[in-house]
Order: C-alpha cells, then sequence, then structure tokens
C-alpha cells in the first residue's frame, strides 16, 4: 500500500529503471507554471524549476540582466521605457 504522503497529486511518479534491471516508482517534486508576464505572455529566461533549485543558480541564471528582467516581457518592457521617455519630455 502507498503511504499517505504520496497519494496527493503535489508529487509526481517517476518510474526509473535501477542498475539491477528492475522498475521502481521514485516520487518526485512537480514543476511549477511558467512566470508570466502581465500581458500573459511567458517570461522568456526565467527558469522554470522548484524554488530551492533555482535559489542555488547563479544571479544571471535567475533572470534577464535588462530593465524589468523577470517581471516584464521585452515588448512590454520596451513599451514602458517609451512611456517613461513621452512623460519626461
Amino acid at each position: 500500500m502507498v503511504s499517505g504522503k504520496h497519494k496527493s497529486h503535489t508529487l509526481r511518479k517517476v518510474f526509473v529503471k535501477t542498475p539491477g534491471g528492475r522498475t521502481t516508482v521514485q516520487y518526485k517534486r512537480r514543476k511549477p507554471q511558467h512566470t508570466r508576464c502581465s500581458c500573459g505572455t511567458k517570461l522568456l529566461g526565467v527558469p522554470r524549476d522548484i524554488p530551492g533549485r533555482i535559489k542555488k543558480l547563479s544571479k544571471s541564471e535567475k533572470k534577464p540582466s535588462r530593465p524589468y528582467g523577470g517581471n516584464l516581457c521585452s515588448s512590454c518592457m520596451r513599451k514602458q521605457i517609451k512611456a517613461k521617455i513621452e512623460a519626461s519630455l
């Protein structure tokens, strides 16, 4: 019988073949959804992984190094910068 912590869908089943030739079931955490911009598009350059693993990445691997990197997509960023420039004039 499966233990209670493995019955929920928070963990996914991964079938792994052992060196002895047997197939065993390992339970691994699911990946979170993609990070999204305010317009709804997926943010490119932002890893989709468990927060504990993202914490171990270097700063340059966590998000793009452009303005609003990791918060806005490139097209929304461009609009935001143009709007700031127009407002300052």
